[in-house]
């Protein structure tokens, strides 16, 4: 995955934690615009997210964070 989408990503688990709390789950979906202009991009995520480690839809901010943060 690309590093500019990893620290999008991170920052965007950070944020939801920060202000929702360590238990707040999210999707892939949150690290988009409502109507994405980037479907190459999205695709990336969906296959890191579903494809490649087989998560939920829903999965822990924290979860998520904490294995970009890992480089997984």
């Amino acid at each position: 995955m690309r590093p500019e989408l990893r620290e999008k990503i991170a920052a965007v688990c950070a944020h939801k934690i920060n202000t929702k709390g360590e238990a707040v789950g999210l999707s892939f979906y949150a690290f988009f615009a409502n109507k994405n202009d980037d479907p190459e991009l999205l695709m990336e995520v969906a296959t890191w997210w579903r494809g490649t480690h087989k998560l939920d839809h829903f999965e822990k901010a924290l979860k998520i964070k904490q294995m970009i943060e890992a480089g997984c």
